[in-house]
């Protein structure tokens, strides 16, 4: 009887120490992950910030938060120290970091579109979902590239083929217009203040782009913004390094398989 109570009390012990290991060793593997993805803290924008606010006010609008050191920009600030007199170049989203880059000298950001439009081209605004705008992360100064999809007609002799072409490439953005965004004010909670969070929202609303191109790429564009049934534009992020591989030309159903 005695053993048996000995052995019952020995399962216990073991269990129990068993549990503790499996735990911490758990907590430890937790600990590890973290330490491998080599945390940055920086400044992300926590509220829509429009361009011209002056970096005295970011405070109220940006938050510190931890990213792993791979997601993180090299350009990224970590604070707001040594920026007194700055202003934002451009209209910042929620999510986004802030970066060096987008913070200027007030007598830099011009009123009237943001920047200068290259001589022999011409300016050409159209109206898009942000989805189709890289998520609405598009400002001036960026280049793009202009996709055209035609339900029909695109090909001669193949009229019924719907087609995607991208018929300008790196396209300068010289103007970003979209609807004011309002942000919730964070409650605070019973235990004192709410601490901030990133706005993960999706953007919402339609956004007006103004591009500087040449009058045949003009007039691509007209065309594809005006007969919208038949007729669709989407935009890639195409900086002026990006690879141009001489492809796809036009692209149909059969082509996207190869």
């Amino acid at each position: 009887m005695k053993s048996r109570l000995l052995a019952g009390l020995a399962a216990v012990v073991l269990a129990i120490v068993g549990a503790i290991l499996v735990v911490s060793y758990a907590q430890g593997a937790d600990s590890r992950a973290v330490k491998d993805l080599e945390p940055v803290t920086v400044m992300v924008v926590q509220k829509a910030i429009p361009a011209g606010t002056p970096v005295a006010t970011l405070a109220a609008f940006v938050t510190s938060q931890e990213l792993p050191g791979k997601a993180v920009s090299k350009t990224a600030l970590k604070n707001l120290e040594g920026l007194a007199g700055k202003v934002t170049a451009v209209d910042l989203l929620p999510g986004e970091q802030l970066v060096a880059e987008r913070l200027i000298e007030p007598a830099a950001l011009k009123t009237s579109g943001t920047v200068d439009i290259p001589k022999g081209l011409q300016e050409v605004s159209f109206q898009l979902e942000p989805q189709r705008v890289v998520g609405g992360r598009i400002a001036a100064g960026d280049h793009v590239g202009v996709f055209i999809n035609l339900k029909s007609g695109g090909i001669e002799g193949k009229s019924e083929k719907e087609t995607t072409q991208l018929s300008v490439h790196k396209a300068l953005v010289t103007a970003v217009q979209r609807a004011p965004v309002t942000t919730p004010t964070p409650q605070p909670s019973p235990s004192g203040p709410a601490a901030p969070t990133a706005d993960t929202s999706l953007p919402v609303g339609s956004m007006i782009v103004t591009v500087a191109v040449n009058d045949v790429e003009a007039t691509k564009i007209v065309y594809a913004s005006n007969f919208s049934e038949g007729a669709s534009i989407w935009l890639s992020r195409e900086p002026l390094d990006a690879t141009d591989s001489g492809r796809p030309g036009i692209m149909t159903k059969p082509e996207v398989y190869k």
